[in-house]
């Protein structure tokens, strides 16, 4: 089974190392949101490529969520000790290697499907890990700042995620650059050879939103021949990693599974999902659902261990199949 994943970082890693450990899932491509990148230190980096080449690697810090595992962090205190800003961003020293090679690469000419390739050959992450576009895109945040002649400024969404923990009301949500970027080689291939394409529970707005943001990865999703089915990231009520619920706020769209569902939209209406896995504590909800054109079920949706999330995968692929 030819199987292509939309996904993010950390949620989406996790997911993602669920679905390879089926039997059924041997030939798995993923797309990763790279809105998130930014440029600090003078360095390229990557958070969701990394994220999925790490933890599909077996090199990720579980615990934290993020980075690499028995990681230190001499360069970020010296950094500190220097007064070097920003202090809020710290690159731990194994994970500072990846962004020394991906910069050289990048400086050197390489795009970053390419740099993805030669990194991805060392950490071996049994899937096909695949950028959604080699153009700059950069996601910003809006917020309220009264020092400003608007009263609002926008800040690159990792100083919104992890200087401010989203504890400010984000006004709207920029994707820099998306109207001028094209899908990476081979995404939209991924996509219209796939035998089922799923939307990994990410960010629906700054992980799977900026993908689709990306207008012939959008196109290619509309067309797919195979049924293109999503795992909420909403369960009961809110998100079950991260901050979702503050950046769905920051697009109007209420923190549930069924607004989720509505807001990526049926693809028998323009939109761009067939169905829609929820958590079982939010059954109630289906009837909702499938009133939008979306085949609904309700199974276990959190990755409490390897097993369930494996489980979560299979019923993903069980939805495509009933809908294939």
């Amino acid at each position: 089974m030819r199987i292509t994943v939309l996904s993010g970082g950390v949620g989406g890693a996790r997911f993602v190392r669920g679905l390879r450990a089926l039997d059924s899932a041997d030939d798995i491509t993923v797309i990763a949101n790279t809105a998130d990148d930014i440029w600090l230190f003078g360095l390229k980096i990557c958070p969701d490529l990394d994220s999925l080449m790490y933890t599909l690697g077996g090199g990720s810090d579980d615990d934290r969520g993020w980075g690499r595992s028995k990681e230190t962090w001499n360069v970020k205190r010296e950094l500190a000790a220097y007064g070097v800003e920003p202090s809020w961003f710290g690159l731990g020293d194994k994970d500072l290697a990846t962004h020394v090679v991906r910069t050289q690469m990048t400086n050197a000419g390489y795009s970053l499907s390419e740099v993805t390739a030669a990194l991805c050959a060392r950490w071996e992450p049994g899937v096909r890990l695949l950028p959604m576009s080699d153009d700059r895109v950069e996601t910003h945040v809006v917020v309220d700042d009264p020092s400003e002649p608007s009263g609002r400024r926008a800040i690159h969404f990792q100083e919104y995620w992890v200087r401010l923990r989203a504890a400010v009301l984000a006004r709207g949500v920029v994707p820099v650059g998306i109207d001028d970027a094209s899908a990476a080689p081979g995404v939209v291939d991924a996509v219209l050879d796939a035998d089922v394409v799923v939307f990994a529970p990410s960010n629906p707005v700054v992980s799977i939103g900026t993908i689709l943001g990306v207008a012939d990865v959008a196109a290619a999703v509309r067309a797919a021949p195979a049924p293109v089915v999503g795992l909420s990231p909403i369960v009961g009520p809110g998100p079950v990693h991260g901050m979702a619920d503050a950046m769905l706020a920051a697009i109007g769209v209420d923190v549930t599974a069924a607004a989720v569902a509505a807001h990526y939209g049926a693809r028998s209406r323009g939109g761009f999902i067939d169905g829609w896995l929820v958590d079982i504590r939010d059954g109630s909800q289906l009837d909702t659902i499938r009133s939008a054109g979306i085949e609904p079920r309700a199974v276990p949706l959190l990755m409490t261990d390897p097993q369930a999330t494996a489980r979560m995968a299979a019923a993903a692929l069980q939805l495509g199949a009933d809908l294939r």
